[in-house]
């Protein structure tokens, strides 16, 4: 079982990033955003340590990181942070667009920009169309053309 970290804009995404997640792929699903709003929030009160405390422990074990992509994820400092480290990690990195779900009062929003690292190492981008079995092939084959 691949263990997988999300990463997205926790306020403008967490509806859309639930999607994706509540989708019915069986595979080890971990996110700072889906383990507990409670410790998000409660990391943010500690401070930046916190934070990136928190993230540490939600990359421990993964092997691919999923951007989840929405209108502002690229200029958000914690999912800049979550790349980098991933990246460091030697994690697969795939970015999957989720902009025209709708969020939980049915909008969608604008197609937003790829985070630099991602354009830099031309990790594959792909648009979310709600087939579970699709993200299980995008993580595998980006993990498999990063070992290839």
């Amino acid at each position: 079982m691949r263990h997988v970290y999300f990463a997205f804009h926790y306020e403008n995404d967490i509806w859309r990033a639930n999607q994706v997640r509540n989708s019915g792929l069986l595979f080890g699903a971990k996110s700072v955003g889906f383990a507990d709003r409670s410790l998000w929030e409660k990391a943010k009160t500690k401070g930046r340590g916190a934070l990136e405390s928190l993230i540490l422990s939600g990359l421990q074990g993964t092997s691919a990181t999923v951007i989840l992509l929405g209108e502002e994820t690229a200029e958000r400092e914690w999912v800049q942070f979550e790349i980098d480290e991933s990246y460091s990690r030697n994690n697969a990195l795939v970015g999957v667009r989720i902009h025209h779900l709708a969020d939980q009062r049915g909008y969608s929003s604008k197609r937003g920009r790829v985070p630099a690292l991602l354009k830099k190492i031309r990790a594959p981008i792909y648009d979310w169309e709600a087939n579970p079995h699709d993200l299980g092939d995008w993580v595998e084959d980006a993990i498999n053309e990063q070992c290839g």
